[in-house]
């Protein structure tokens, strides 16, 4: 059994996951009445900022495991 391509589904999975979570409207911050802020600027703080860091390790674990993909052919 190849183990990079299940580890890669997996992975992709998540990364769908937490990228629809970062939706303004439909995400963290609409759940609990953040919502659309008006056009100001909003920082990103706890729920949502770890939300945001955990979307760019799950998009370089992807590229990675994708890249050993390649490799192991």
């Amino acid at each position: 059994m190849k183990l990079i391509p299940v580890i890669q589904i997996i992975v992709s999975v998540v990364l769908v996951v937490l990228i629809l979570l970062q939706e303004r409207s439909a995400g963290m911050s609409g759940i609990f009445g953040g919502g659309d802020s008006g056009g100001i600027y909003q920082t990103r703080r706890g729920l949502e900022r770890m939300i945001f860091y955990g979307t760019i390790v799950c998009a370089v674990i992807f590229a990675g495991l994708a890249i050993a993909q390649l490799w192991v052919k």
